[in-house]
């Protein structure tokens, strides 16, 4: 048989062999060949039964290097169309390509390039060679950028951060090249750092708390405190950005790498020798620097500053706030106090060059002198009266009158009162005057006691003020002075201890039973007094041989009473 007319089992070979062909499968890469160029498309052969178009533009600028022969890689849309032709495209080819090395490189951890070409909701997109990704904005940058327009369409490096082949999404970030870039640099610079060493920087950035100074390529803060030996209260003060210092490293911290700046470390420490330069007692003129709720600080030379502590502020104000005393930037006298050199403190006093009131008082009113002064206020011990020199003595109860209790009388003094009264101690150190104001009057009492008048066993003249259930009030006669006789001191006899039968008004005798000196409080006893008499009687008249009877010598000694 000839070639041209082949046998039934040449056919069953051919379809058997048309069968065993590989073909190319749908949503696959394979290689085909450039049979021809038309126009804009190149026709391209990839061992189907048919041939494909693919557009010029798809390869890019290779496109005019293209000519018949070439072998490219396509993808695979569709093994036929409705025109009979294979639906191939090189973008898709070139995107699985991408893919494929893309993710290689996500796997091992390593960077990729691309091109920032559009910029869409919350982010831009990126060329990665064929694969769109995602950048977004909070990747673009170590710091938020306004303008992203000198990055776009430069070839850079990326980190791929997330990537999903089934939903086509891919997710770079830029920021973390740069970070990792930074840190790189940072650690190179930090080793050729040392604590101590003295650098310049330029200061980039101050906030309320001090400065961050770019050391060529890392930051270090110097912090507020340690710019000047001197109070700076706001970096500003003394630094701008862009300005050039010079500064010593203060501590390196290898793990952060966090670098901690000071330029007062560059002076002389003011602190040195404080001791000879302020010693204790001198008296120093200062500037008041600030003011707090607890005092006010003064600076006493340039980075030497004492606190004035609001109780060492005025003899006599004592909880008043000290800007009601002092204003910032006041020139002030002020007296060392105490000087502190382990922990810079000195502290200062305000009132201490001023002469002490308490002292000035006591040398101007010795005890026993007479002062004038407006009652301040009432308080349940007593008065407080002000007095020369803006300070306040004050009156206990006890001191307010002989006779009455002081309960009673401080009730006849009111608010803004002039009365007089004695001085009767000043205690400096406790800053304390006592006064007295019945010391101002005549003590009966306590001139009755002192003469014997009020002694024990004494007989006073009394008369009835009042009678009650429980014995009769009594007035002494010769004295401005109380006391209550019990009912069961009224008299020895037992049916006379009735204190009906006494009157307002009424004189009656008693005896002095006891005298408290302290408390002033007299008490008196008639049943006393008729039972002295009886044995004064009996002593009297019974030791005679008159043949009295007991009846008459009480009789005569009653009669000898009444007369």
């Amino acid at each position: 048989m000839s070639e041209l007319n082949p046998t039934r089992d040449d056919f069953a070979s051919l379809l058997d062999e048309s069968f065993s062909d590989e073909h190319p499968a749908e949503g696959s890469v394979v290689k085909g060949i450039i049979t021809s160029i038309e126009k804009d498309m190149a026709i391209v052969d990839v061992g189907l039964k048919v041939e494909g178009r693919i557009a010029l533009k798809e390869f890019g600028s290779k496109a005019k290097e293209l000519a018949p022969g070439d072998e490219v890689e396509v993808y695979v849309e569709r093994i036929e169309n409705a025109l009979g032709e294979a639906m191939l495209s090189r973008e898709k080819a070139r995107r699985e390509e991408s893919w494929v090395r893309l993710e290689e490189k996500f796997n091992a951890g390593e960077r990729v390039e691309g091109i920032i070409f559009n910029q869409v909701k919350g982010g831009f997109t990126v060329d990665l060679d064929g694969a769109v990704a995602f950048l977004p904005r909070s990747q673009v940058d170590i710091r938020p950028i306004r303008d992203v327009t000198p990055l776009m369409h430069n070839p850079q490096p990326f980190e791929i951060l997330k990537m999903d082949k089934r939903r086509g999404n891919i997710v770079v970030s830029r920021r973390t090249v740069l970070e990792e870039s930074r840190a790189e640099q940072r650690s190179e610079i930090v080793q050729n750092l040392e604590e101590g060493q003295v650098v310049e920087g330029v200061v980039k950035n101050i906030t309320d708390y001090g400065a961050f100074v770019d050391l060529g390529g890392i930051d270090g803060l110097l912090h507020v405190t340690d710019m000047a030996w001197r109070r700076v209260n706001h970096p500003t003060e003394i630094l701008n950005i862009g300005q050039t210092v010079k500064v010593q490293i203060i501590r390196i911290n290898q793990e952060t790498h966090r670098i901690s700046l000071g330029m007062k470390q560059l002076e002389a420490d003011p602190w040195q020798d404080i001791g000879t330069k302020f010693p204790l007692g001198i008296k120093i003129t200062g500037t008041v620097t600030n003011i707090t709720d607890y005092g006010a600080f003064v600076e006493l030379e340039p980075g030497i500053e004492g606190l004035i502590h609001v109780s060492e502020m005025s003899w006599t104000k004592k909880n008043v706030h000290p800007g009601k005393i002092l204003s910032t930037s006041q020139q002030v006298d002020v007296v060392v106090l105490e000087v502190d050199p382990v922990k810079r403190r000195i502290s200062l006093g305000l009132k201490q060059t001023l002469e002490n009131p308490w002292e000035a008082f006591a040398r101007n009113h010795p005890s026993g002198s007479v002062v004038e002064g407006e009652v301040k206020n009432k308080t349940e011990f007593g008065l407080f009266i002000g007095l020369e020199g803006d300070v306040d003595g004050m009156v206990h109860l006890s001191d307010l009158d002989w006779t009455r209790p002081g309960e009673q009388v401080i009730d006849e003094y009111n608010k803004g009162d002039m009365v007089q009264a004695q001085v009767l101690d000043v205690d400096v150190e406790k800053e304390r005057i006592s006064l007295g104001i019945k010391q101002l009057g005549r003590d009966a009492v306590g001139e009755a006691a002192a003469s014997g008048e009020l002694r024990k066993n004494a007989v006073v003249t009394c008369e009835v003020t009042a009678v009650n259930d429980g014995g009769i009030e009594v007035k002494l006669v010769d004295h401005d002075m109380e006391s209550f006789i019990k009912r069961s001191d009224l008299s020895r006899d037992r049916d006379e201890q009735r204190p009906e039968r006494f009157s307002v008004g009424q004189k009656v005798d008693a005896r002095v039973v006891q005298f408290d000196k302290k408390t002033r409080r007299l008490t008196l006893s008639i049943k006393a007094l008729e039972i002295a008499e009886e044995k004064q009687a009996v002593a009297q008249y019974g030791s005679t041989d008159s043949g009295a009877s007991l009846g008459d010598i009480l009789g005569a000694a009653l009669k000898n009473r009444g007369n």
